[in-house]
């Protein structure tokens, strides 16, 4: 398979509740509009919001968000009232990690990966 593009897409129950809390509260980037949709950039992927669901998400789903700067986006969206499922803490993988929740209920972690973990070092041998 030769994948050139993909996205996430989610069906809220409240479209609008959704479009406004991606793009104003968590500030998003628009890649493009449609009828019925939003597409937003999320780092190097695509998160599309569009529709209008009937069951809600799955616990089980999560969406997976680096940021740059852990804490002070936590302490911004606490600030806006965003449910909040977990603090800003170390885990034990070494990822740093908040949890949210968007207003439809899909988990979102926040990641910081600390300049100390292998993700940010070069693996192969010299």
């Amino acid at each position: 398979m030769d994948v050139v593009n993909s996205r996430t897409i989610l069906h809220p129950r409240d479209p609008e509740g959704s479009l406004r809390f991606y793009r104003d509260v968590l500030g998003l980037a628009i890649s493009r509009e449609f009828p019925g949709g939003t597409v937003f950039f999320l780092g190097q992927g695509f998160l599309e919001i569009s529709g209008r669901g009937e069951h809600g998400p799955s616990p089980d789903q999560v969406l997976w968000m680096q940021v740059r700067d852990l804490r002070a986006e936590f302490d911004r969206l606490a600030e806006l009232g965003v449910t909040v499922e977990a603090e800003p803490a170390r885990q034990p993988w070494g990822l740093d990690e908040a949890w949210i929740v968007d207003p439809d209920g899909t988990r979102i972690v926040l990641v910081e990966v600390p300049a100390d973990h292998p993700i940010r070092a070069d693996q192969r041998p010299r």
